[in-house]
């Protein structure tokens, strides 16, 4: 059956739906573009029916991608989340809100502030690696962790036997290392200092997908002139997908509602 299918029926609505059967596919699993409404007509003549286009959404998680099959679910993420609350005795919810209002904020524009690093610095690198390193192992996936500096940012890469473990279906539990990762290294800065958790080459292979994602959405809105709204993803990703289409004068795009399901909306520039 071909991902991409038109339907027309009285309505919007029952062409969508009649759609969604034959495609066996829930609403968000699809694109869905109007081409046509419908139209009443005048005595019986010129009446015509709704047209619409769907198709199914082609951004395969990155374990089917790379054949990693392990089916993690939300409860792995809430049970890495406990184990790092228990282990390192942190408010971690408090202070994760506040970075996430931040990242809100400043996902949209390419300024950072200058972290000022005190000399615990070395100290919270050697501690967040460790954690890693023990959550990975409690986790059943034990990893090495090894840590790139650059001006302003630093990255911790976890190499292991089941990156798919630590990488979660739909990257779900790398982010929230990732999350409870940049609490810990600021506990440390002053200011904000980028902090990224990768798992192998995972970040590298997600970004490229990313760009699919925003190269094919420009390209429809182009096309149709409609807005298209993109699935909630976490900031870091809308930030790259928005960094990505900044290239293209003729498109821009914003976020929408609050996490975890703030959404890029992207549309014609005015």
């Amino acid at each position: 059956m071909s991902n991409l299918i038109r339907i027309s029926d009285t309505t919007v609505d029952k062409a969508i739906q009649k759609g969604l059967n034959q495609l066996n596919a829930q609403a968000n699993e699809v694109d869905i573009t109007v081409i046509s409404d419908a139209k009443k007509g005048i005595f019986g003549f010129w009446k015509k029916n709704a047209v619409v286009e769907l198709r199914l959404k082609e951004d395969l998680p990155i374990e089917e991608a790379s054949d990693l099959t392990m089916e993690v679910t939300q409860d792995a993420v809430d049970q890495i989340v406990a184990a790092a609350e228990e282990s390192q005795e942190l408010d971690l919810e408090e202070e994760i809100v506040e970075l996430d209002e931040e990242e809100e904020d400043e996902e949209d524009t390419d300024h950072e502030r200058p972290a000022e690093i005190s000399g615990g610095y070395q100290e919270a690198l050697l501690v967040t690696s460790r954690y890693l390193e023990d959550i990975a192992n409690v986790y059943g996936a034990p990893a090495t962790v090894t840590i790139e500096e650059e001006k302003g940012s630093v990255v911790f890469r976890l190499e292991s036997d089941k990156p798919g473990l630590l990488i979660g279906k739909h990257g779900k539990i790398v982010n929230s290392l990732q999350s409870l990762t940049q609490v810990l290294v600021q506990r440390y800065v002053r200011g904000r200092i980028s902090v990224l958790v990768d798992v192998g080459d995972y970040r590298q292979r997600r970004s490229d997908i990313l760009k699919d994602i925003a190269n094919r959405t420009a390209s429809k809105v182009l096309r149709t002139k409609q807005p298209v709204f993109l699935e909630p993803l976490p900031a870091y990703e809308r930030k790259q997908i928005h960094a990505h289409l900044s290239q293209n004068k003729r498109i821009s795009t914003h976020s929408e509602g609050k996490e975890p399901h703030r959404y890029l909306v992207v549309e014609i520039a005015e």
